[in-house]
This record gives C-alpha cells, sequence and structure tokens, in this order.
C-alpha cells in the first residue's frame, strides 16, 4: 500500500467532515463546531491532494496560488465588516463558478490535444464551463448592487425576454456542435473558438440575468448563485474524475437549491417571479406621498427619552432587527439595551424574518457577533403569535418584511409575503434614519399606524440614547 492509494480514503474522511459540518451549520448552537469541522475536512483534502501523482510538477505554482489565496481569505475574513458579508459571499461564488470554468476550458483543451473529445466528457465540460461562467458574471453583478456600483432597483429594457432567451438558444446551438463532435469525430470549426463563444456568452447570459433582479431579491440571488456554483464544481469534478469534487459541489448545489426554495417561499413568490419579475422595477413615491394618501394619517415622531419611558415600564419587548441594524453596526448597542431592560425585568426577545438584511441568516450572525443568546433569536412563524402579548415592538431598520401593504393591500409588489406582525403588538417603536423606502421600493404602513412611534437617527446612536436615559431613570 502506498501514499498514492490513500488519496481516496482521505477523501471519503474528507466528504463526511463536509456532510458533519453542514449538519452543524443547521442550529447556531453548533454552527461553530460545524464550520471547524468541515474546514478540518478541507485541509485534510487539500493535504492529500499532493500526494496525487498528477499533481506532483505542479505543486509550486499550487502553494503560490495557496499563499495567495490564503492571505487574500484572512485578510478579507479580519477586515470586512459584517455589513459587507453579503458581497464577500457573492464575490466567494464568483470566485467559485469561475474557477470551474478555467478548469474546464483547460480540460477541454487537453482533451482536444489527445484528440478525444468524448461525449462523456465533453458534456461535463461543457455545463461546468457554462454554469460557472454564469455564477461568475452573475455574481459579481450581485456584489456590485450589494455595494452600490450598480443601482439596486430592478432593470428593465424592452425586448429582454427575447435578449435571454437567444443567449440561451446561442449556447445550447454551440455546445450541440461540440457533442455532436464526440460522436462523429469530427469538426469544421477549431474547438476552442466555439469554447471562447460559449464561455463569452454564458457570462453576457449571467449579466442578463441578475441585471434586472431588484436589490430587494438579492438574498435569493446569492443562494441561488451559491448553488450554481456548487453545481459547476460538481461538474468539474466529473470532468476531472475527482469524486470529491463531486461530492463536495452536490452538497453545496443542494443545500443551495433548498434554501433558494425556502427562501422563495419566505416572500410567497416563485422562483421564476423573482429572476423574471423586475420586482422594484419602478419605485413608489417618498413617505410624504403616502402620508397625504392614507385619509389623513400622518408620521409620529418619539424622542429618545419617551422611548425609554415606554420602553421601561414595558414587560415583554420583541427587537426586530433589519438592514439599518447592520449598517449602523448597532448590535453591540441592543445587546447593551436588552441588558438593561433584562435587569428591569422585562422578557426581551427577537424577531428574525427569513429575508431580513441582505443575505441568508444576516441577522442571526450580527446578533450572534454580540453575543445575543441563541434561545431569544426567534423565526417568523414562532414570533408572530406572541407580537399580540408584546408591549413594545422595537423595530431597528426593518421595513419590508413588517409592511402591513402585505396582508391588506392586493395592489401592493409584496401582497401576499408573509411578514413580521408588529402592527399587532400594543405599541411600536421605529428607529429609522430617514423615510426612504427599502429595498422594495415601497412605503411602509406600519408608519401611518397610530400605534407606532418614529426615532429618527442613526440606530447605533439611537439606541444608545435610549440606553443612557433608561439608565439615568434607574
Amino acid at each position: 500500500m502506498t501514499v498514492e492509494t490513500l488519496i481516496p480514503l482521505a477523501y471519503l474522511i474528507a466528504a463526511v467532515t463536509f456532510i458533519l459540518g453542514l449538519k452543524g451549520l443547521s442550529s447556531p448552537t453548533t454552527a461553530v463546531m460545524g464550520n471547524r469541522i468541515a474546514a478540518a475536512g478541507m485541509l485534510i483534502a487539500v493535504i492529500a491532494t499532493f500526494f496525487a501523482a498528477e499533481v506532483r510538477g505542479g505543486i509550486p505554482i499550487i502553494l503560490a496560488g495557496i499563499v495567495v489565496g490564503g492571505v487574500a481569505g484572512f485578510a478579507g475574513a479580519r477586515t470586512v465588516k459584517m455589513t459587507a458579508m453579503p458581497q464577500m459571499v457573492a464575490l466567494f461564488n464568483g470566485a467559485g463558478g469561475g474557477a470551474a470554468a478555467l478548469v474546464s476550458i483547460l480540460e477541454f483543451s487537453r482533451q482536444r490535444d489527445l484528440g478525444a473529445l468524448e461525449f462523456g466528457p465533453t458534456l461535463a465540460t461543457l455545463l461546468a464551463l457554462v454554469i460557472g461562467a454564469v455564477s461568475f458574471s452573475g455574481s459579481a453583478i450581485a456584489f456590485g448592487k450589494l455595494q452600490g456600483i450598480i443601482t439596486p432597483k430592478a432593470f428593465r429594457y424592452a425586448g429582454q425576454q427575447v435578449v435571454t432567451a437567444a443567449l440561451v438558444l446561442a449556447v445550447g446551438v454551440l455546445s450541440f456542435v461540440l457533442l455532436a463532435a464526440g460522436f462523429t469525430g469530427a469538426i469544421a470549426v477549431e474547438p476552442m473558438l466555439i469554447i471562447a463563444a460559449i464561455t463569452l456568452l454564458a457570462l453576457v447570459f449571467g449579466v442578463a440575468l441578475v441585471l434586472p433582479i431588484g436589490g430587494a431579491d438579492m438574498p435569493v440571488v446569492i443562494s441561488l448563485l451559491n448553488a450554481y456554483t456548487g453545481l459547476a464544481v460538481a461538474m468539474a469534478g466529473f470532468t476531472l474524475g475527482n469524486q470529491l469534487l463531486i461530492v463536495a459541489g452536490t452538497l453545496v448545489g443542494a443545500s443551495g437549491t433548498i434554501l433558494t426554495r425556502l427562501m422563495s417561499k419566505a416572500m410567497n413568490r416563485s422562483l421564476g417571479n423573482v429572476l423574471f419579475g423586475a420586482f422594484g422595477a419602478a419605485p413608489a413615491g417618498g413617505a410624504a406621498t403616502a402620508a397625504a394618501t392614507d385619509d389623513g394619517r400622518s408620521i409620529r415622531s418619539i424622542s429618545a427619552e419617551d422611548a425609554a419611558i415606554l420602553l421601561g415600564y414595558a414587560q415583554n419587548v420583541i427587537v426586530v432587527p433589519g438592514y439599518g441594524l447592520a449598517v449602523a453596526q448597532a448590535q453591540h448597542s441592543v445587546r447593551e439595551l436588552a441588558d438593561v431592560l433584562e435587569s428591569k425585568g422585562i422578557n426581551v426577545r427577537y424577531a428574525i424574518h427569513p429575508v431580513a438584511g441582505r443575505m441568508p441568516g444576516h441577522m442571526n450572525v450580527l446578533l450572534a457577533e454580540a453575543n445575543v443568546p441563541y434561545d431569544k433569536l426567534f423565526d417568523m412563524e414562532q414570533i408572530n403569535p406572541e407580537f399580540p402579548r408584546a408591549d413594545v415592538a422595537l423595530v431597528i431598520g426593518a421595513n419590508d418584511v413588517t409592511n402591513p401593504a402585505a396582508r391588506s393591500n392586493p395592489g401592493s409588489p409584496i401582497y401576499g409575503m408573509p411578514i413580521l406582525d408588529v402592527d399587532k403588538a400594543q405599541n411600536v417603536i421605529v428607529i429609522k434614519r430617514s423615510m426612504k423606502p427599502g429595498f422594495a421600493g415601497i412605503d411602509n404602513d406600519l408608519y401611518l399606524d397610530p400605534k407606532t412611534a418614529m426615532l429618527f437617527g442613526d440606530a447605533k446612536e439611537a439606541v444608545g440614547k435610549v440606553v443612557q436615559e433608561l439608565k439615568r431613570a434607574a
């Protein structure tokens, strides 16, 4: 038995750790350990790969790549703020898809040089190339929208569906030409030229797919692109004959697909509507327009002192975090507020909507960073029945996921989307920088509710002032 014969066993152990790590991520209490287990498995897989005969000649290049990637990953993990984590995830998705596409191009070139364009390997190579290229360019657009480089609004243009269909058709025709060559053994055009054309068309398709999608749907898009990357890696595994890539890519693809489905369900919309509905392309007017057209109702503001009094006399408080909390990095201030309230015997819980923030689990990660106890975090289905018994619902930046129009206004773009029943609380305090609409581009009817009081300002500063008032009154 040689060291090389042990490589499949190392890959098997790594595959098991990936499954265990994924299982660990199903609960906040085991997520950290699950992440470490999966990372250990990846380390085992990387070390084992060095002993493979086909990579020994390229070890210096591989080591250089590990150094560059390791430094970049470490620097990113240490310096990127939690508010920018969705953008970082989009970049990771794109990097994985781009890597799969590059591997496919190189492997196809090798097959061509060997004169063996067989149907099976060529099909796997094309799938890895197309899916990887779409994931790469689509993730780049998602990053641009999240970073503000590209407008987060949905982008519509005349003939949009025709262009998208034409791109898919062109990729399909060119791919058929290469696959046919696997049967006939002859092709009239240089295969690498066709590969280059397919790559370019797939990149353009990724842009055309994501660009029309509005910022409100970016959490679903990130999840979908994650699934794309996993599928591309799995196909690259078939191309290279690497079992570990097949297992890891399939796990990512399957989990990303399931998560995408759950996210779409949480918004009460089909995946097709998310991808092709151009949600948010025509945003509604501002808060002034809403106030003027809602039976004379108006916005009621509140001071930090009044908010502290309202919270101080409550028995049950539900905190609803949103992207405004993330932008202001207010999670530590919110934890301090909860500590002060709990010292007074007040019950504090957190309501987490599945699509709050800019990526799945965004709010959970932010609150975990502030050491908020896991048993204080409640999913939408768990916490909604508790809102009628809440004395105060404290909303911090969450806009679309608290909008009662989703239940009451059939003409609203978000009608039918499950929301947090904040409006059923006895009192509502909304901390918000301005009356600017959320990602969906529509006004929130909650702000016009007589029970709602608006505390305007930066979330971190506003919560800090409320904490000071509560401590002063103690």
